[in-house]
């Protein structure tokens, strides 16, 4: 399959993009499994019933995965470079949630290769649970041998 990187031309300051995905069980499973985070908050419902939660709540790293997914697939998409992300996780996330994951670039600096977005995420009921904001840069294209 053929790849077209993203370039700084095909982008411009408040340029959004936007992922939605429903926490399921298989989710938390499939996280623990690669991550070995077995924090009984996220896996054992009779110690989460006795939290001020009331019960389990996802990963706040499963959340801001999230991001992850619109800055390599969406914004700025094929060949963007993560450099950094800070993350304000504001409200618990359950299984069962559906989450709105959003980017909007803020600042483009060609010269220092450098993108700046404004994230946020949203539960089904419009409640922001994380905020961050991105930097990313885009991988540049070589000849080929």
């Amino acid at each position: 399959m053929e790849y077209r990187l993203t370039k700084f031309e095909d982008l411009t300051v408040g340029k959004k993009a936007a992922f939605a995905k429903t926490i399921t069980e298989a989710d938390i499973s499939h996280f623990v499994a690669v991550t070995g985070d077995v924090n009984p908050l996220h896996v054992d419902r009779q110690f989460a019933r006795r939290t001020f939660f009331g019960k389990r709540i996802c990963h706040g790293m499963l959340t801001a995965s999230l991001f992850s997914t619109i800055v390599g697939m969406l914004l700025p998409g094929t060949g963007a470079i993560y450099r950094s992300q800070s993350l304000t996780f504001v409200r618990p996330v359950f299984i069962g949630d559906t989450l709105t994951a959003s980017f909007e670039i803020v600042r483009i600096e060609r010269e220092r290769e450098r993108i700046e977005m404004d994230g946020v995420i949203r539960n089904q009921e419009g409640e922001e649970v994380l905020r961050g904001v991105a930097v990313v840069s885009l991988l540049r294209q070589v000849a080929e041998a």
